[in-house]
């Protein structure tokens, strides 16, 4: 996978296939620090920033011991394919850029993937293009509701199909002028809270 937009969409589709109606998706970035004590002073010594993604949905969930194979390319919930490469290649992408992967899941609950990267290591693939990812997610199921949550330090960002649909009233959350504004409001979102923030943003 190219940037984290890829590894997004391929997660939040399997949410889909698990029957979640709602899916959020939340990306944030977090100063790291590190502390070390030395007699009555505390240094703090400024370690890599981490870019944080996490698609939490209320679909049927798994057994503790079905996340431990997820993991494995040779296991998935789909039936259409034998071999589920998502999640072991966006473990992949966390390791090779300082960070984990970690699920957790409750059987008709819902799961949770967490991805953590270092900010500034040099493998770190670029968020890539999460408004198009977002846009082509609602065009295929309208009828979730999709929360999306950005943060840094210093700016929040969000958005929830949901409170648009009310204000909406007749109008189909599909509908191309409704699609169109939502990508811009995300891309806004994306320059305001992670501009500055991440290299890759303007």
């Amino acid at each position: 996978m190219k940037d984290i937009a890829h590894h997004l969409l391929d997660i939040a589709q399997n949410s889909v296939s698990a029957g979640a109606n709602i899916i959020t998706i939340k990306i944030t970035v977090s100063p790291k620090s590190k502390s070390a004590g030395k007699q009555d002073l505390i240094i703090e010594e400024k370690v890599s920033d981490t870019l944080t993604c996490e698609i939490i949905d209320n679909g049927r969930g798994m057994d503790q011991e079905f996340c431990k194979k997820v993991l494995d390319p040779f296991e998935t919930t789909r039936e259409t394919r034998d071999v589920g490469l998502g999640i072991p290649l966006l473990k992949q992408s966390c390791e090779l850029a300082g960070g984990k992967l970690s699920i957790n899941s409750v059987p008709y609950e819902g799961t949770t993937v967490k991805a953590e990267f270092e900010i500034d290591h040099i493998d770190r693939i670029p968020l890539g293009d999460v408004a198009g990812t977002v846009k082509m997610l609602i065009i295929a199921n309208p009828e979730i509701t999709w929360n999306i949550k950005f943060s840094s330090p210093e700016k929040e960002f969000g958005l929830n199909t949901c409170e648009i649909k009310h204000y909406l009233e007749d109008i189909p959350l599909n509908n191309y002028d409704v699609l169109v504004w939502i990508e811009q409001k995300i891309n806004e979102g994306i320059r305001e809270v992670f501009g500055g923030v991440l290299d890759e943003i303007s």
